[in-house]
């Protein structure tokens, strides 16, 4: 079993907006999750989160896409980092306003703590939500 393999697949399955079905084999349960930005600072389950991001990249957000930079694994820890940038234009209903078509390029990490069966047990994102809210002109 590869932890960072399961850990990026988790990853793209969940930033491609694809949502739950795509993303609960790669997670322990509803997993942990942690967010110190204001969007999502009431999200405390992973499934909640995936939830979030496939209702934004399937309307407000459609046609979003991310790149990953960078991936580790911290064998010690079994956590697995990942960096990224998402793009996204908002020219879909939804959102706080009408569509802006306007867009963010917004960098982010995750760090996914894997269990011993290679699952997701919690995950915490790291993100500037405001930059990304303002390129989007949601702010």
């Amino acid at each position: 079993m590869n932890l960072l393999e399961n850990a990026v697949t988790f990853f793209s399955n969940c930033e491609s907006a694809k949502g739950w079905e795509a993303c609960k084999d790669y997670v322990d349960g509803n997993g942990k999750f942690t967010c110190e930005a204001d969007p999502l600072a009431e999200v405390n389950e992973i499934k909640d989160y995936v939830e979030w991001m496939a209702g934004l990249g399937n309307t407000a957000l459609a046609g979003s896409s991310f790149e990953i930079h960078a991936k580790a694994l911290d064998e010690a820890t079994n956590t697995a980092l990942i960096f990224a940038t998402f793009t996204a234009t908002h020219s879909g209903e939804g959102g706080p306003v009408p569509p802006t078509n306007k867009t963010a390029h917004s960098h982010y990490v995750f760090a996914l703590k894997m269990n011993n069966a290679g699952l997701v047990e919690s995950a915490i994102k790291i993100w500037n939500s405001s930059w990304a809210l303002k390129g989007l002109g949601w702010m």
